[in-house]
């Protein structure tokens, strides 16, 4: 009898153990996908997502948002690279610079976080290929020329992680008058429009737009 508790313990104790590991790492690089878009620095922090992937929602809101500052809805459709089809279940990561343009460091300092700052988040597209976040608009870099933007790395099916164009504002005067030729997903310029609470912008993002190594 004191021989079958133990067996039954040690089953709860390994299997309470392989959860644990799970929920530490939920999401792992898979060897296998297909690798596209070039050389992308620090990509792999979307899979650091505290949530595994499988249940991410499409809608989520950055650390930060009930602080002062401008706040924002960001919302799309994600298309596959026909630019018809919509794209379920695409994971798409954004991380920016806080109400002094820099990236806040999280107190524990692991992982890309340390450069990336905690104001981050991961989404995945629903079945019409939706996704929606809220933030704070972000300030520009400190005593620099580059535009305030929101950075985008994106993961599909089958195929390595990348990243696209940043999220631009229109209405920022450090925008440089120049449209990028090729943009990285499509445009990421998206137009704030107030409804009287809070901004709100559109962007819609094509999978493999522009991207190098991309299947046809």
């Amino acid at each position: 009898m004191k021989r079958i508790m133990s067996i039954f313990v040690f089953s709860l104790v390994a299997l309470s153990n392989c959860g644990q590991n799970n929920s530490q790492q939920p999401n792992k690089k898979n060897q296998q996908d297909i690798k596209v878009g070039g050389r992308c620095e620090n990509c792999e922090a979307i899979y650091e997502s505290p949530i595994a992937f499988d249940k991410l929602k499409s809608i989520d809101t950055l650390p930060g948002f009930n602080a002062d500052g401008p706040k924002i809805e960001i919302s799309g459709v994600v298309y596959k690279s026909d630019c018809v089809t919509v794209a379920p279940d695409i994971i798409l990561y954004v991380y920016h610079t806080d109400q002094k343009g820099i990236y806040p460091k999280p107190e524990n300092k692991q992982g890309i976080a340390s450069r990336h700052g905690y104001i981050r988040a991961w989404i995945k597209t629903d079945a019409q290929g939706r996704y929606r976040f809220y933030t704070l608009v972000p300030a520009s870099y400190p005593n620099s020329y580059n535009p305030k933007h929101i950075h985008a790395i994106t993961k599909e099916p089958g195929k390595s992680e990348y990243w696209i164009d940043d999220f631009l504002f229109a209405d920022d005067p450090l925008l440089p008058k120049e449209k990028t030729q090729s943009p990285r997903g499509g445009n990421g310029v998206i137009q704030p429009v107030s409804d009287g609470s809070l901004l709100k912008a559109t962007r819609n993002i094509v999978l493999g737009k522009n991207v190098t190594g991309y299947p046809d």
